[in-house]
């Protein structure tokens, strides 16, 4: 719409103006024109002013008309993020600990309908030999757990509480589990219990190293996710598109953290393959201690090149254990394993305990600048 005025070509033709009327007619035509509009105006404005109020008030006393609910049901497939927590998240089980000047929380999941729970050795090693265990289920009741058993070298741990009919979770095969497939982590990070994070499966075999300060480290041949997981998750279950564990989560990498703050998830998380969690949790339930494979060699953790050094201190290669009956020498370099190559001394041992007792492994090694290559066959650590 345009902002000018109108030219003297767009006024009406006015059959009584004609040219050379006199001023005082122009005034009373103005005026009486101007009258007319005025009270006309009046007129107007009070029927809209009737009218609008009629309108106000029917529209105040029928507002409620104007709102339309509805009683549609948003479907969720079964294979959705939300379809699968609903069936996981009642397996999962929050766990604190309580042991005078330690405490902390973590989660935990169900391995069977009578109280067996899966967590991390680092979750519970505080109250190991003081201290108590409390672990919350779904539906928030409590429950004081025992220790069934405890591996600090994979970092797990087997709880037991008084319950029957617990929701199990399926294990599925971590073995089978690709990168980029999508994944889902379920926990209770900073004690927000039932929390779901998702993402996807970012690499596997990353060797992990894990300390707590109170025992061994840990070595894991971890299975590595960008689902965000934060402290209070260790334990919790890392789950496949089907809802079957694959992996229980048990670490992060941080960019470090300030005094007085810990540091979140940067997207590096990092679970122990479900596999070797079972072998594992099998032997905790069954004889209170699990075992790991050795090839019976110390590794010098100060050597700074590529491979593992054989430790030339104290029985670098235990006398008739297997490394030393396939040929094995202190001093000797190990470059590969199976053909993979082995950058430092943790890379080989996460190989080696990625395996099982009685499995054979091929080494490649250098000695004076010489490569050779042997056999040889896993027993069993002495506890």
């Amino acid at each position: 719409m345009s902002s000018q005025l109108p030219s003297p070509g767009d006024l009406p033709n006015v059959p009584w103006w004609q040219p050379g009327t006199t001023s005082v007619v122009k005034r009373s035509v103005k005026n009486q024109s101007n009258s007319f509009f005025i009270v006309t105006s009046v007129v107007i404005a009070l029927i809209a002013g009737g009218v609008g109020a009629t309108i106000g008030r029917t529209t105040s006393s029928n507002i409620s008309g104007n709102f339309v609910s509805t009683e549609n049901v948003v479907e969720r497939a079964p294979g959705s993020i939300a379809g699968l927590a609903s069936r996981v998240i009642p397996g999962v089980v929050s766990i604190s600990v309580d042991a005078g000047g330690d405490s902390g929380t973590g989660s935990g999941f169900f391995l069977s309908s009578d109280g067996f729970v899966l967590t991390n050795n680092h979750v519970v090693e505080a109250a190991a030999n003081r201290g108590r265990i409390t672990v919350a289920i779904s539906t928030g009741t409590k429950y004081t757990a025992t220790i069934v058993g405890r591996d600090s070298s994979y970092d797990l741990a087997v709880l037991k509480i008084n319950v029957t009919g617990a929701p199990t979770l399926q294990l599925g095969d971590s073995d089978k589990a690709q990168v980029g497939d999508a994944v889902i982590a379920i926990g209770s990070p900073l004690g927000l219990a039932g929390t779901v994070t998702s993402g996807i499966l970012s690499a596997k075999n990353r060797a992990v190293t894990t300390g707590s300060g109170f025992g061994d480290s840990s070595f894991i041949n971890a299975l590595q996710t960008d689902a965000a997981i934060n402290p209070g998750n260790s334990g919790g279950p890392l789950v496949d598109a089907t809802g079957a564990v694959i992996g229980v989560n048990s670490a992060i990498a941080t960019l470090g953290r300030s005094i007085g703050a810990q540091s979140g998830s940067i997207g590096l998380g990092f679970a122990i393959p479900i596999n070797q969690a079972k072998k594992t949790a099998e032997q905790l339930i069954t004889t209170g201690s699990a075992t790991y494979p050795i090839m019976g060699i110390s590794v010098d953790s100060r050597y700074t090149g590529v491979g593992a050094l054989i430790s030339s201190e104290g029985n670098g290669v235990t006398p008739n254990g297997p490394a030393a009956k396939a040929g094995l020498k202190a001093g000797d370099l190990i470059t590969e394993i199976n053909g993979k190559e082995v950058q430092n001394s943790d890379e080989l041992i996460v190989a080696i305990r990625s395996k099982n007792v009685g499995d054979k492994v091929t080494i490649k090694f250098k000695r004076n600048a010489i490569t050779r290559e042997v056999t040889v066959t896993l027993i069993a650590s002495k506890r």
